[in-house]
């Protein structure tokens, strides 16, 4: 390797790996919270939570590593371009495509990565996932209650509080409503109650004070008793039921296991549907060669219209790439298209789109047919901003 590439290469890796692990960390938090949200009345909610995120981290690393990698190229070439390197570097005998051999070659080894992660670490991941999280809504109850939610011990209690302590032991305005064998309801509620686990590990004990039931007697006549105090039992009782199979889903099978599924005659997940999981993996990860062959022509036009424009219209594509791709894996889904025209299409455009750009710059670099229309699009918008002298209206003296 020439000094000449691991120069630009180190320039790109840490832009690279600072703009992935910003992003993954604020799509993760984003998701904790929510996950702390949803899971707030499960047992031992924070360990469900961190295994959910650690299982989620596969999925939004193969996610933001395209935007990542283009970002950091971009950052670079525009880094290069305005300290005059890359004039240096093209005086010299440098060619663009020599310039830009290096960041293809580390889109390929992203690529081979992202092959990785995509095919064989996803699937696992998002089934384990999704097993934690079934694991989280059927853990059963704790014991504690959180203020203004409905919980269930079992299918013949439910109950809920308007307001409580942070530990969720001391309970104001409590309302149950516990179903009876007979099938008539008990309905109980109280100004205040206190939450005691038992010794057994199976029940807790409610110390309700200052409150009324409301019940059916043998007759079918309502009865009211009111109270000073009355202890109600209730089980800590959670779910038995356990998570299908992995391979329910199609995004839960790996590359060799889609492969497998495609040729069989009669697979349980349609061929379509199998076919186009298999072409979008594999469009999602040979996308990311091609980024360099946009990344350094956007790149070299910054020096006149600014980062600014470059990144809109590259942020664009990627996400027109990435929704054309779920659009023709529903389309295959649907049966309205085959899989390989329906997901191989966009990836044939964006491929097409990238040489097509990056050819026409490699005579007069930063002269590219988008970078000029982007410039069209700054002068624009600059004169929408900027006042016309003859149209300022003039101060009397």
């Amino acid at each position: 390797m020439r000094l000449l590439d691991k120069y630009i290469l180190e320039l790109a890796l840490w832009p690279m790996l600072g703009s992935l692990g910003v992003t993954l960390v604020a799509l993760l938090l984003e998701r904790v919270l929510r996950l702390l949200d949803l899971l707030s009345d499960s047992s031992n909610r924070f360990g469900f939570v961190a295994e959910a995120a650690v299982n989620l981290v596969p999925h939004y690393l193969g996610l933001t590593l395209p935007a990542a990698f283009f970002i950091a190229l971009f950052v670079v070439v525009t880094r290069l371009n305005e300290n005059s390197e890359i004039d240096a570097l093209l005086a010299s005998g440098v060619s663009l495509s020599r310039f830009a051999a290096p960041y293809i070659c580390m889109g390929a080894a992203l690529a081979a990565f992202s092959l990785v992660l995509f095919g064989f670490i996803q699937p696992y991941s998002r089934y384990t996932y999704r097993a934690v999280m079934h694991s989280a809504e059927n853990a059963g109850w704790n014991g504690q209650v959180r203020p203004q939610s409905f919980i269930s011990p079992d299918a013949t209690v439910t109950m809920t509080a308007d307001s409580g302590d942070t530990a969720g032991r001391r309970l104001d305005r409590i309302f149950i409503r516990k179903l009876k064998a007979d099938g008539t309801s008990e309905v109980t509620t109280a100004a205040s109650a206190k939450i005691t686990p038992e010794a057994d590990g199976k029940h807790v004990t409610l110390e309700l004070t200052d409150g009324q039931q409301l019940s059916t007697n043998s007759r079918g006549e309502p009865q009211v008793l009111a109270f000073k105090g009355i202890n109600v039992q209730v089980p800590l009782v959670g779910a038995a039921r356990l998570l299908r199979a992995r391979g329910g889903d199609e995004r839960e099978l790996t590359m060799f296991e889609l492969l497998r599924e495609a040729i069989q005659p009669r697979a349980l997940i349609d061929r379509q549907v199998v076919l186009g999981e298999l072409y979008a993996r594999l469009s999602r990860a040979l996308v990311l060669p091609l980024l360099p062959l946009l990344a350094v022509p956007l790149g070299l036009t910054s020096k006149r219209g600014g980062r600014a424009p470059g990144i809109i219209v590259a942020g664009l594509l990627l996400l027109a790439f990435q929704h054309l791709i779920q659009f023709g894996q529903s389309l295959a889904a649907s049966g309205h298209m085959d899989a390989l025209p329906a997901v191989g299409t966009p990836f044939a455009l964006f491929a097409l789109l990238s040489a097509v750009v990056f050819i026409s710059g490699r005579k007069r670099p930063g002269q590219t047919p988008m970078g000029i229309a982007i410039e069209y699009l700054v002068d624009a918008l600059s004169r929408l901003k900027r006042p016309d002298p003859l149209e300022t209206p003039q101060t009397p003296a």
